[in-house]
């Protein structure tokens, strides 16, 4: 055979090859199927992700299924006989590989905040400690995610576009404010700044005229709690202080519309919480881990990763309202009020120190001003974080959207696996996902079933 007829073989040859690989990708699924199990007994799966829609199939419990989708609170399922079907986000437990690349949710990864696909493979950054610890407060970056902050009406009036009405549901953990208690006559009660400075101007009288009392006057100083309306002031100083300094690590993402988006939605949450009247304050940093965090006082960031891997305003809304509660229940002031207590040699403070108008714990503030916002990535109790997992439930139906959006940004997390590199630090500072999961099926939305099928 000639040379050029050697050629025009290759070529052939070389085509045919080129043809076949390319049927063999369009013969493969567009999407990555995410192994789970169905979790619970009897669930019917539907042709089309409605009710009223025909049941095509009954999956026994701890059957081993495919999710090859996501749509709304409903996941798409590979069926037998090539056939698919859906069944709600709760009815199937989303594999939660031990290791990355064991059960990586790609199917799940629909997210982008519902413009377009997100995949694992997005840069992933991290805030790590050190650079929360060392990261100087930015007034401009704080400034910034300020101008974003909505009013109340603004936001009743974005909730009424999206179709949400607010909704009474009781929550007997939630935090109730407590309001100041008159004195007697009818007098303005004293302030608990001005008990604890009498009980300490007693006491050095007591004490320079020998009084066996002295001592006792003197330390009751100590002993005399803050009163709400010191603690609300000293949430107010703190949480700014400490999202400057996130900030001060990490930008903003230079997205205003999404930065609009949380804001709207995160103060109509608010709104519905025991605590409306903080300056809630919403933003989206431009980080590529999976995390959120909850300062003092109403300012609540959650990351680029996190952000984008949200399919719509339901799951932005059930990220927000995780948070929210960790504002409201004061759960990361607690932390900061533990190192006050510890730093004053576990006996309350009695000094308080003037900072920008406003009075803070003088050690507490010294804490932040050491640490920088790595406050933010103390373990919390864990029975605070499934109380927020709770509360996320009870914020979302009071919204008028459904508890289940929480649920399904869950099984998506969780779909990632343990040793995601995105969610290195939040693993660090919550408890394992399946166990939060695990928490709310045992809670059983008893008291939000109401809410569910909406």
């Amino acid at each position: 055979m000639t040379r050029p007829a050697n050629q025009a073989w290759g070529w052939l040859l070389g085509l045919a090859l080129a043809g076949a690989m390319l049927a063999a990708v369009a013969a493969t699924p567009a999407t990555t199927a995410t192994a789970a199990t169905v979790a619970r007994p009897g669930v019917k799966a539907h042709a089309k992700p409605d009710f009223a829609s025909p049941e095509v199939a009954t999956l026994e419990q701890a059957a081993a299924v495919q999710v090859t989708g996501q749509q709304g609170l409903w996941f798409k399922l590979a069926l037998a006989g090539g056939k698919s079907g859906y069944v709600r986000v709760n009815d199937v437990r989303v594999a939660y590989a031990s290791k990355q690349g064991g059960g990586i949710g790609k199917a799940l990864f629909t997210g982008k905040a519902g413009k377009g696909r997100v995949t694992e493979t997005a840069s992933v950054r991290g805030i790590d400690e050190s650079a929360l610890k060392s990261a100087s407060f930015d007034a401009e970056r704080l400034q910034e995610m300020e101008s974003y902050r909505a009013t109340p009406e603004a936001a009743e009036e974005a909730a009424g576009k999206r179709g949400w009405q607010a909704t009474l549901v009781p929550y007997a953990v939630e935090y109730q404010p407590r309001p100041a208690k008159p004195g007697k006559q009818g007098k303005p009660r004293a302030s608990q700044a001005e008990t604890r400075e009498r009980f300490g101007i007693a006491g050095k009288l007591a004490s320079h005229m020998g009084s066996a009392f002295g001592g006792v006057l003197s330390s009751g100083s100590k002993l005399v709690g803050k009163s709400e309306q010191e603690i609300v002031q000293e949430e107010l100083e703190l949480g700014p202080m400490i999202a400057g300094r996130i900030l001060g690590a990490v930008p903003l993402l230079q997205d205003p519309a999404a930065q609009q988006r949380v804001n709207l939605v995160g103060r109509w949450l608010a709104s519905r919480s025991s605590r409306p009247e903080l300056p809630w304050t919403f933003g989206v940093i431009d980080d590529g881990e999976i995390n959120a965090f909850a300062a003092p006082g109403g300012y609540i960031l959650v990351t680029r990763g996190l952000y984008q891997l949200l399919e719509n305003d339901a799951e932005v809304a059930a990220v927000l309202s995780h948070e929210l509660s960790h504002v409201v229940q004061r759960d990361h002031y607690e932390v900061l009020r533990k190192q006050e207590l510890q730093g004053a040699g576990k006996e309350l403070v009695s000094s308080q120190v003037r900072t920008g108008g406003g009075l803070a714990g003088s050690v507490a503030r010294g804490y932040i001003e050491r640490n920088g916002a790595a406050i933010m990535l103390t373990q919390l109790d864990r029975n605070a974080e499934y109380r927020a997992d709770q509360a996320a439930g009870i914020y979302l139906a009071r919204a008028g959207t459904n508890p289940l959006a929480y649920y399904a940004v869950l099984q998506k997390m969780a779909s990632l696996g343990t040793s995601s590199p995105r969610l290195t630090h939040l693993y660090k500072t919550h408890p394992p996902l399946d166990k939060r999961l695990d928490a709310l099926d045992a809670n059983g939305y008893a008291n939000l079933q109401a809410y569910l099928d909406r």
